[in-house]
């Protein structure tokens, strides 16, 4: 049931402020990091900068028909969004075009779209959809099935697009099932196959089966418990058994080449600062010669003449840290911690479970895309091709991103309207 209240006085316009912040200090990295010749022309669609802007005003206005849109609509036509989102992904890898090995892209003359930064939000929309239906128990079977299969089929469709960084995005929405009621053990469960996967590429697998076996006898002997329950001792150690020995299976042939190389980079297994590790290598330097207070906005060697390789999208952070210093770089993280926690006051306060957990949805893959992009640029996480929210170059992900939070604000502005 529903009562019609003033939806524009009710926007949460610190939301809304902050994610005008982060685009406004997105857009003056990437013009940070235009040539001399082109920062006096800010809206020359030939350079980055320029045609940023126009990503931004189509953002903005895609933000206003957000918020002129009656908030339903969302929830009524969340499944069919989601259905039209699977339907295009199907498509871009028919007649998608290659980018950078990534079969994900739409070309129409000049302009590129990739779809699979929309399917983000349609999946959010979709999973709350089905999660907010009456009788629906995350201790049900059925209910943690049809919830991972919702997250799985754009992902795998994503994964076949050899887009491998935008398809562990859905990983994230193990945050929302948690908030919904699924156990914690899913995040055990996750560390410890973590471990075993870096462990076993590390050491040989009779070790790490080996140092497996060890700590089930150990257990079996020191608590009663495992004793007790020693049919499911074995089983567990059964399955983390067969884990380890597929490990190196499906590294060798799941992964592409230049993800394994990243990963062995990562790891400390190869040296290549000339090849795979060159990236990050010179988003390191480039970070650490910010110091404190940086060397000032277009006064970075590094960024001003290209020594970093895609420093305006994946690794537009180390212009940030290069220019800004330490103290930019903590006012980015404070910005970006800022926004997340309140988008999770945001959802707690909302009187319809369908915008909570779309809320959740949103607050989860932000921190996705934050945690991972900025683990990229100081080496703690392999590169994976993921943006950073509102500040890397390029229209899909700005958009996608704008659209996602949007929704958001838009069935928060809504909540005293439900009853």
């Amino acid at each position: 049931m529903e009562r019609r209240t003033s939806i524009l006085g009710n926007i949460d316009w610190l939301t809304v402020f902050l994610y005008g912040i982060l685009v406004f200090f997105g857009w003056i990295s990437i013009y940070s990091n235009s040539p001399d010749e082109a920062t006096t022309r800010l809206f020359d669609l030939s350079v980055k900068h320029g045609k940023q802007l126009l990503w931004i005003a189509m953002a903005v206005f895609l933000a206003i028909v957000i918020l002129i849109i009656d908030a339903k609509f969302f929830s009524t036509f969340a499944f069919w969004l989601y259905l039209l989102t699977l339907g295009v992904l199907i498509a871009v890898l028919l007649f998608g075009k290659t980018v950078a090995g990534s079969r994900s892209w739409f070309q129409v003359g000049n302009f590129a779209i990739q779809p699979a930064e929309f399917a983000k939000f349609t999946t959010a929309l979709a999973l709350a959809s089905y999660l907010s239906k009456l009788n629906i128990d995350m201790r049900s079977l059925k209910t943690k099935i049809v919830a991972i299969t919702i997250i799985l089929l754009p992902a795998l469709l994503i994964f076949m697009q050899n887009d491998t960084g935008s398809a562990l995005v859905y990983f994230s929405f193990v945050i929302v099932l948690y908030r919904e009621g699924l156990s914690g053990a899913i995040f055990i469960i996750g560390l410890i196959m973590a471990v075993l996967f870096v462990t076993t590429l590390l050491f040989s697998k009779l070790y790490v089966l080996a140092a497996l076996a060890l700590l089930l006898l150990l257990g079996l002997v020191l608590f009663r418990r495992f004793r007790k329950n020693w049919r499911l001792t074995l089983s567990v150690f059964t399955l983390a058994a067969a884990f380890v020995m597929s490990v190196n299976y499906a590294f060798e042939h799941v992964l592409e080449p230049h993800q394994k190389t990243r990963i062995n980079v990562l790891m400390g297994i190869e040296k290549d600062p000339r090849g795979a590790g060159y990236n990050v290598n010179q988003s390191l330097i480039a970070i650490g010669s910010g110091g404190l207070t940086g060397k000032g906005f277009r006064k970075g060697m590094l960024t001003q003449y290209q020594f970093v390789p895609e420093q305006s999208t994946d690794f537009i952070f180390c212009t940030v840290g290069e220019e800004w210093g330490f103290a930019g770089v903590l006012v980015v993280v404070l910005l970006f911690a800022t926004l997340i926690v309140r988008i999770i006051i945001l959802a707690e306060r909302q009187r319809s479970k369908f915008s909570r957990i779309y809320g959740y949805g949103v607050a989860s893959i932000l921190f996705f895309h934050f945690a991972i992009n900025i683990g990229m640029t100081i080496g703690l996480f392999p590169v994976m091709g993921i943006p950073l929210p509102f500040f890397s170059y390029g229209g899909s992900s700005l958009w996608a991103f704008t659209i996602l939070l949007f929704i958001f604000i838009k069935q928060d502005a809504n909540r005293l309207n439900v009853l």
